[in-house]
């Protein structure tokens, strides 16, 4: 089965968007499991940037491993932000991780409200657990091997997945991901609903480990990332497409909500590149 393409009369369709009701409570739900609706489906957003909705989150691949995902109440992030995926506006927060330059800077945008380093100080995993607004931010940390400039065969707790709470969606980042993941590890990411993977099949985690991870994450929608060319990104869907959708976005943007999350697994492809 070959990848297909949304109709394109989704392109321009985000005012269909199917959303829970607008409502005024701020503190974030905290990941609750989710069961999707017979009428579940994923609708892309337009470039003309509409208001989010109460129940909506945006995401837009920016690049590489660097999302900037948006909030109804105005929060935005940018994950793996570094000199190379810096996005036109000054988003509230910024998530890092230190496996690549490509994935880090020392020089952020001074005007990022919240800079969350992925790795920790002195020895010390980096610990994150930071709510502002209507968005709810924490960290797992995991393992590096050595290279990418730095020294040592392993670098512990230098990598982070990052778990985004929005809307009631657990949107799951896992930065330069070097090996599968534990029970812990599974136990503190808690159930995840959406999740952004790196699919390069070398640099971070060879191809079948990778599918190891999401089968052990279980999350309905995958949206890929950090990939090197189409032929990178294909040789991963192939290896999928037995077991989930793809779905070929026209758009790098997108908006979801916990109603049109997909009811079988699926892979959402978004042009980055």
């Amino acid at each position: 089965m070959m990848p297909h393409a949304l109709p394109l009369a989704f392109a321009a369709a985000a005012v269909m968007t199917i959303a829970a009701p607008a409502h005024a409570q701020v503190e974030p739900e905290r990941c609750p499991r989710f069961i999707a609706g017979n009428e579940a489906r994923i609708i892309p957003a337009s470039f003309e940037v509409a208001q989010l909705q109460g129940g909506e989150v945006r995401l837009t691949f920016i690049g590489h491993a660097s999302f900037l995902i948006e909030s109804p109440l105005g929060i935005s992030i940018v994950t793996d932000y570094s000199d190379a995926t810096r996005p036109p506006q000054t988003p509230t927060i910024a998530t890092m991780n230190r496996a690549h330059i490509t994935h880090y800077t020392y020089n952020p945008d001074p005007q990022i409200r919240y800079v969350l380093h992925g790795w920790g100080e002195d020895g010390a995993p980096a610990q994150h657990d930071v709510t502002v607004d209507d968005v709810w931010i924490r960290n797992v940390t995991t393992n590096v091997r050595g290279g990418f400039g730095m020294s040592g065969d392993l670098q512990r707790d230098m990598n982070s997945m990052f778990v985004f709470e929005v809307s009631g969606l657990c949107i799951a980042h896992l930065g330069h991901l070097h090996h599968t993941l534990t029970k812990d590890h599974l136990d503190a990411l808690g159930r995840i609903d959406v999740v952004l993977a790196p699919v390069d099949g070398g640099y971070t985690l060879n191809v079948d480990d990778m599918v190891a991870v999401l089968g052990q994450i279980n999350a309905p929608l995958v949206i890929p990332m950090h990939y090197f060319g189409q032929s990178t990104l294909l040789r991963f869907l192939a290896r999928l497409e037995e077991h989930y959708a793809i779905e070929m976005n026209p758009l790098p943007v997108v908006t979801l909500s916990r109603a049109t999350l997909p009811r079988e697994p699926t892979v959402l492809v978004l042009p980055g590149y």
